[in-house]
């Protein structure tokens, strides 16, 4: 197993995928597209604190903004 903070091979392939895709969209799609990518991030990290909260056997702290 690699390092936790590097991506893999497969990883990076899909990103310089991902990358030119990105490439070909309008400027007001890749703005909604990213709009909704850091809603999802807020969603993860809401997850996130909830099950380690569970875990530990806390309440789940508030989530921040």
């Amino acid at each position: 197993m690699g390092e936790p903070f590097k991506i893999s091979l497969e990883q990076e392939f899909n990103l310089r995928k991902f990358a030119g895709e990105v490439k070909k969209l309008s400027r007001s799609e890749a703005q909604e597209r990213l709009v909704e990518l850091h809603r999802q991030m807020m969603l993860q990290d809401n997850l996130y604190r909830t099950l380690v909260a569970r875990q530990w056997g806390i309440d789940a702290p508030p989530a921040s903004g």
